[in-house]
């Protein structure tokens, strides 16, 4: 499987990608069809699992390739690292605040609610295929650790965050009156943003060489606000918070092995 991807191109390494974290969000939405509820005790322990994943790749797959290739390409490495993280951090805090009026000024009116809910979702999974995107374009490079495998393994864990993410989505409009094909259109729908943006990601990096390091350190920002803002809390929500934090270790764990090992 990984020779085979090793000769393909790179953008289409990252469509394909993220067409399987897509394939997991709709996956997530398809609960409707069987339950009503899926087990809390599971998904909060993918999404504390896949925190770990992510934040591991954060460092190890985007903003240590970062560093290497800003000091390769002569630039200040620590300000170009710090601008990237910092930039797509505050571009997802900049719209949370967004949907938080918008959401002010619904009303409670359930058709404006679940559009609200689909637009937050949605939102989120852009930089997760821009990371996912810019994590295969940067193997053009062959920069320190960025490497086949742990592009893998990025998507790998940005595809099992995107479950409960397509669950979210499609148990919440289910209760507000949606039929089940309908609840699970607009789940997968909120997951089909990352192939777009994958290969958006992937081609910026493959044709303009000298903003990747900034466009690895803008992945990783958003990816730390996401797993900050969104996974660690909803997965804290659990009674058993050690257990949750003992998944996110595990995720970090299995992550850092991989980077460092085949990295």
């Amino acid at each position: 499987m990984v020779s085979l991807l090793a000769n393909m191109d790179y953008t289409l390494m990252a469509f394909l990608a993220t067409i399987f974290t897509w394939s997991i969000t709709a996956l997530g939405a398809s609960i409707v069809f069987a339950f009503r509820k899926i087990n809390k005790n599971i998904m909060d322990a993918m999404l504390g699992f896949s925190a770990g994943v992510m934040i591991a790749a954060s460092f190890w797959s985007l903003l240590s390739p970062a560093i290497d290739m800003a000091i390769s390409l002569n630039m200040i490495a620590w300000l170009v690292a710090f601008l990237g993280f910092f930039t797509g951090g505050l571009l997802l805090f900049i719209g949370d605040k967004i949907f938080d009026k918008l959401l002010k000024k619904e009303n409670k009116n359930k058709i404006k609610r679940s559009l609200m809910l689909i637009f937050s979702i949605t939102l989120h999974n852009i930089p997760e295929g821009l990371a996912v995107g810019v994590a295969f374009g940067s193997l053009a490079y062959g920069i320190n650790g960025a490497t086949l495998s742990s592009a893998i393994m990025l998507a790998i864990g940005i595809g099992l965050q995107n479950f409960p993410e397509g669950t979210a989505v499609s148990v919440p409009l289910l209760r507000e009156g949606f039929s089940k094909k309908k609840a699970f259109f607009y789940g997968q729908l909120s997951g089909l943003v990352e192939p777009i943006a994958g290969v958006i990601g992937a081609l910026l990096v493959i044709k303009v060489r000298t903003i990747l390091p900034f466009l690895l350190a803008f992945a990783a920002g958003a990816m730390i606000y996401v797993v900050v803002q969104e996974l660690i809390p909803e997965s804290q929500t659990n009674k058993k918070k050690d257990l949750m934090a003992l998944f996110t270790m595990i995720g970090f764990s299995i992550m850092m092995i991989l980077d460092i090992a085949l990295g």
